[in-house]
């Protein structure tokens, strides 16, 4: 547990770090001539793109929308300029292997072939992996309190936490969820809902920690904790939607939530010998919690 905990410290910085840096391939004036010029013509090399038409004032145009094809037909075609990227990049990539240099690169993201249309299918297969992992878990999680353990009279269960779980839960497979469609078509709007439920997620998961680090069971206390900390959630997701999406300070905000959720996960149950087995698991504690409380009502 120590080691996991000092790994995820040192990934955190480590993506702080690499977040702050700028993409060199885009940077390249041969990558940007290449793309300016596919604009203005619509075509890289002798490859042209249909879509990329154009209006007299030199604005791209796709025609009326009863011409256009339905959305369910042009879900993997991609707008002129996203194609005019693409494809100058697969060009400038191939000059440079063949002059010996590595990979780079372009708008914060690794050369990938697409497949099906989809933008990086292997990081679209992580995030849906990841999404099974935590449907899995939420699942499990609710097996074992509603069918392997005693419940209350009124089929309530003894864990105070197990609402709390619940919210974590669907936070997990909806933040998963969008990291798949963001990876699979990257456009503004996916991107923005990527990054809002990653912070949710992320600032859910320290209300937790604290919650759990302090034992905090009255639920006026844990409106007071949680009230803070979701209206700084909530304002941080509301300034990159609306104001500016700015990615330096939401690594940095990330990583800040991170780093204190796994100081909290990490010493608040040994300093206050919740269980005096110290660093434990979400089953564990499930499991300690409820035979506790059955053996003071007993």
């Amino acid at each position: 547990m120590d080691q996991l905990h000092w790994i995820l410290f040192f990934s955190a910085l480590l993506c702080l770090v690499r977040a702050l840096g700028a993409s060199s391939g885009d940077a390249d004036p041969i990558y940007k001539a290449c793309v300016d010029q596919c604009e203005k013509t619509g075509c890289v090399g002798e490859k042209c793109f249909q879509h990329c038409k154009f209006s007299s004032d030199g604005k791209s145009i796709d025609g009326p929308w009863y011409l256009q094809e339905p959305l369910y037909l042009r879900w993997k075609q991609w707008d002129c300029r996203s194609d005019c990227r693409y494809h100058c990049m697969l060009v400038r990539e191939e000059e440079r292997e063949q002059l010996g240099h590595k990979p780079v690169k372009y708008h914060g993201k690794w050369p990938f072939w697409r497949v099906y249309g989809i933008q990086e299918p292997v990081a679209v297969a992580l995030s849906a992996l990841n999404l099974a992992m935590q449907f899995h878990g939420w699942l499990s999680f609710f097996i074992l309190l509603h069918y392997k353990l005693p419940l209350r009279p009124d089929k309530k269960t003894y864990y105070e936490y197990t609402g709390l779980w619940h919210i974590y839960g669907i936070l997990s497979m909806n933040s998963w969820f969008w990291s798949a469609v963001f990876h699979s078509r990257d456009v503004e709007l996916t991107e923005k809902l990527d990054y809002s439920s990653a912070v949710a997620l992320l600032g859910f998961s320290l209300i937790i920690a604290i919650l759990r680090a302090f034992n905090v069971r009255d639920e006026a206390a844990r409106v007071m904790v949680a009230a803070p900390l979701i209206a700084f959630v909530t304002t941080h997701i509301l300034y990159l939607n609306f104001y500016q999406l700015d990615y330096g300070l939401n690594m940095k905000v990330c990583v800040i939530m991170g780093v204190v959720q796994l100081l909290f996960g990490r010493f608040g149950p040994v300093l206050l010998a919740i269980h005096p087995a110290g660093s434990y698991g979400l089953w564990d504690d499930v499991e300690f919690r409820t035979a506790s409380l059955l053996k003071k009502i007993k």
